[in-house]
C-alpha cells in the first residue's frame, strides 16, 4: 500500500468527508502515479491507453506498479510519473483519469473537472504582504491539518530559505491573523515558497486569506520579533526546490470522483 493508495481507500469509505478527499488530492500531487501506455515511449512523448466515457477520454493509471501488472496481467509499456506532471498532461488534453479501476474496491474515475480543479490549484498562490504587525503573538488555535501541511508542503521547498516562522499577527486598524515570514528567502525563489503555502491552505480545507506571507532578510527586526514568540517551521536544508459555488470551483469543497 502506498500513501497514495491508503488516501484513496479512505476517500472512498468516507464519500462525504471533505477532509478525506482534500488528503487525497494532496497525495495524488505528491505521489508517483503509473501510467499503463499504448506503446513506447518515443522523444520523451507517451501515448496513454485510455477509455471513453461521458464523452471524454480516461487515462488508466495506478497506485503502484504491481497493481498495474495485476491489471494488464502481462509485460506492457508503461511509465511513472508524478501526479503533478500527469495533471498538468491531462488538463491540456481535457481528459479524465482513472486509479486503481478493477483492481482495488475503492477504484475511482476523477472526471475532467476535477483535474482542472486540481491543475489550478497547484498553480494557486496567496498574495505577500508588505504591511507591518504592529504586534506579534505566539500562533493559537492552529488546525492540525494546517500545521501538517505547512510541515508538509515546506519539507519538500527545503532549501529555498533559511528559516520560517508562523505567528499571530495584530495590525494596524485592528485586523489579525496569521503570519508566515521566511527568512533569507532569494527573490527567484519566493514564487515557489508562496505556492507551497498556497497548497497547505487548499489542502487543509482553509481559505487563501488566513495566512499572510511576507519575507525579509535575517537582520530584519521583524525576524528577531517573530523569533521570541512564533512557531518554527522546519526547512530541510537540502531539499530541492519543488515546482466559490459551483463544484470544482471551491476550494474547500473539492470535486467528488465517481
Amino acid at each position: 500500500m502506498t500513501d497514495l493508495a491508503d488516501a484513496l481507500e479512505a476517500m472512498a469509505a468516507s464519500p462525504d468527508d471533505d477532509a478525506l478527499r482534500l488528503r487525497f488530492y494532496a497525495r495524488l500531487a505528491d505521489s508517483e502515479v503509473h501510467l499503463l501506455l499504448d506503446g513506447e515511449a518515443e522523444a520523451g512523448r507517451v501515448a496513454p491507453r485510455s477509455i471513453e466515457h461521458d464523452g471524454h477520454p480516461f487515462v488508466l493509471a495506478f497506485t503502484s506498479e504491481e497493481r498495474l501488472a495485476e491489471f494488464a496481467a502481462k509485460t506492457v509499456d508503461h511509465a511513472t510519473l508524478s501526479g503533478r506532471a500527469l495533471v498538468q498532461m491531462l488538463v491540456a488534453s481535457e481528459a479524465g483519469l482513472t486509479l486503481d479501476l478493477g483492481i482495488s474496491p475503492a477504484g475511482t474515475m476523477l472526471p475532467p473537472e476535477a483535474i482542472s480543479w486540481l491543475a489550478g490549484t497547484l498553480l494557486h498562490r496567496p498574495a505577500e504582504v508588505s504591511e507591518r504587525p504592529a504586534e506579534v503573538r505566539p500562533p493559537r488555535d492552529v488546525p492540525d491539518t494546517l500545521r501538517e501541511g505547512l510541515a508538509a508542503r515546506l519539507a519538500a521547498a527545503g532549501g529555498l530559505a533559511r528559516e520560517a516562522w508562523l505567528a499571530e499577527a495584530l495590525y494596524e486598524g485592528g485586523r489579525k491573523g496569521w503570519l508566515l515570514l521566511f527568512v533569507d528567502a532569494p527573490d527567484e525563489r519566493r514564487r515557489a515558497l508562496a505556492h507551497a503555502v498556497g497548497e497547505a491552505l487548499t489542502f487543509s480545507g482553509l481559505e487563501a486569506g488566513v495566512v499572510d506571507v511576507t519575507f525579509a532578510k535575517g537582520d530584519d527586526p521583524l525576524v528577531a520579533r517573530l523569533a521570541r514568540v512564533a512557531m518554527l517551521i522546519d526547512l530541510p536544508k537540502a531539499a530541492p526546490a519543488a515546482a466559490p459555488a459551483a463544484p470544482g470551483r471551491d476550494p474547500d469543497r473539492p470535486p467528488r470522483v465517481r
